[in-house]
């Protein structure tokens, strides 16, 4: 799960925000924006804030202006995280309903739904809790590429499992992904032939 850091400024979700639609993808509500027969798509995996995050949809909407089609798909089902401040709030159980290898389960689903739609190239970049579901999508050929920004709980193995190109963007001061674990993520990709 994020660090406190995350929590310090969470965004105001805007079910409207963006200039794509929210359509039914994989089985899961998913803001899709970009061209609707694209072969190149992205899946752009949120934070455990969720898909309506309008600054998520703004580069989104970025991206499919590049001529992507962009999913970003609701992994938490209408349950991000935004309550922290609840007492009632029980993290660890939020946490076990919305783990990431649920996610990287959904996730596969949405590339399935992409490829039927005729996507042909399919990358994917997570942000936080997306980041360590990217980082599984890259150990397989189910993606042609990944992007982690700020990841959540990436693992030594989860990085010597990398079979795609795969950048990894962390922030200077950050709990989550320290400077000295993404040197050290990078020392391992850059020793991989591939």
């Amino acid at each position: 799960m994020s660090s406190s850091q995350c929590f310090e400024n969470p965004p105001t979700l805007s079910p409207t925000s963006g200039a794509g639609t929210v359509q039914d993808l994989g089985g899961l509500n998913t803001y899709l924006t970009g061209p609707p027969h694209s072969k190149l798509a992205i899946l752009l995996i949120s934070d455990v804030f969720g898909y309506e995050a309008p600054n998520l949809r703004k580069l989104a909407d970025k991206v499919a202006a590049a001529g992507f089609l962009v999913a970003v798909p609701d992994f938490f089902f209408g349950d991000p995280i935004i309550k922290r401040d609840d007492p009632q709030f029980d993290k660890e159980s939020w946490s076990k309903a919305h783990n990431t290898d649920k996610g990287y389960e959904d996730a596969k689903a949405i590339i399935a739904a992409l490829k039927s739609k005729g996507a042909s190239a399919i990358g994917a970049a997570g942000f936080c809790w997306g980041g360590k579901v990217a980082v599984k999508l890259a150990s397989s050929t189910d993606i042609k590429a990944a992007v982690l920004l700020h990841p959540s709980r990436v693992t030594e193995d989860d990085i010597n499992d990398v079979k795609v190109p795969i950048a990894i963007l962390g922030a200077e001061t950050d709990h989550a992904s320290p400077l000295e674990q993404m040197k050290q993520f990078g020392e391992k990709l850059s020793v991989k032939s591939e």
